[in-house]
């Protein structure tokens, strides 16, 4: 007698390895975003506006290889022909360029706990953004979160006698940037928005390389070929952490996503006064504390809220927060 055997369905068995992969990917990803500061530490003694313009062009060359390698040229046209798109996608690049700078001034001139803090800001800044421009609605616990994040602000602000412009220049162009892309109806791909940034920023870069150059003021070809090397890898320093988290925010849940990310300002700080040797105030460690608490009552919040919406009591849509520079 002959026995039929019904296939086993291999559906949980896929998605679990789907979400082993994602999982592996976001950790990947915002693991090389924090340890970002011994890169370009190592870039020295070029200055925050000569890397920021190398990282333009190098990365601009990566996108076009990779899309050229695989004929992924059909996005470009659409998007030439949608000005209020490309409008909107030429002021996400001038903000992407701000935060690169100032985060490689920050490492640059040892302030890499500055930077830490700046995106551990991030996400109470972004929240409070889509309150404030969106009119979005907040749940209790995110409520909280934004005034714990406000008090430490100004906490900042007044034990320290100065406004913590590194921080909030870094949370802020940030939010920014995501909350820019999301007005305009971005739906470009990591690949296709990073190479249209890069080319919008292409020009401006050129014309720093050739101030720099006219003033004596490039390091570029003048500190042996291991210099000019890492300078040139900045392109794949970019490219790579951005297609990994693109890769991870396709597997796993967004609340997931959220929570890993935290993982780039842990690291940042750790890299910070570890490794490159930078102090700490008291003063800093307090304010510190006090972010933490915030990103705490945001995390239990998004806790809950993944919790709820598995039960198909409140469903939700939300959108997977905009990958770190």
């Amino acid at each position: 007698m002959t026995t039929t055997r019904t296939p086993v369905s291999s559906t949980v068995g896929d998605d679990g390895g789907e979400l082993r992969r994602g999982t592996i990917f976001g950790f990947l990803a915002y693991g090389l975003w924090g340890l970002f500061p011994l890169y370009f530490a190592a870039l020295a003694p070029s200055g925050a506006f000569e890397v920021l313009a190398h990282r333009i062009l190098w990365t601009l060359a990566v996108c076009v290889v990779v899309l050229l390698a695989v004929r992924d040229l059909s996005w470009v046209r659409p998007l030439l022909a949608n000005r209020r798109l490309l409008a909107g996608i030429a002021v996400a690049a001038v903000l992407i360029s701000a935060n690169w700078v100032i985060y490689v001034l920050a490492v640059l001139t040892e302030r890499t706990y500055e930077a830490a803090l700046g995106y551990f800001l991030n996400p109470i800044v972004t929240v409070g953004l889509g309150v404030l421009v969106l009119g979005e609605r907040l749940r209790r616990l995110q409520w909280a979160a934004v005034a714990v994040g406000a008090v430490a602000s100004v906490y900042l602000a007044v034990a320290g006698g100065v406004v913590p412009w590194i921080p909030l220049v870094l949370a802020f162009s940030f939010g920014l940037y995501g909350l820019t892309k999301k007005k305009v109806g971005a739906s470009l791909e990591a690949m296709h928005s990073l190479a249209a940034e890069t080319a919008l920023l292409a020009p401006v870069a050129v014309v720093v390389l050739l101030v720099l150059a006219a003033r004596d003021e490039t390091t570029f070809t003048g500190h042996g070929a291991g210099h000019t090397s890492l300078l040139v890898l900045s392109g794949i320093v970019t490219a790579v952490p951005l297609l990994l988290f693109a890769a991870a925010a396709r597997r796993i849940p967004l609340v997931t996503v959220g929570l890993i990310q935290f993982i780039t300002p842990v690291l940042q700080l750790i890299v910070g006064v570890t490794v490159l040797g930078e102090h700490v105030s008291g003063r800093l460690w307090v304010g510190f504390g006090i972010v933490w608490v915030a990103l705490v009552l945001l995390s239990i919040d998004s806790l809950r809220t993944a919790r709820t919406n598995r039960r198909g009591l409140r469903p939700e849509d939300p959108e997977a927060p905009e990958p770190c520079p």
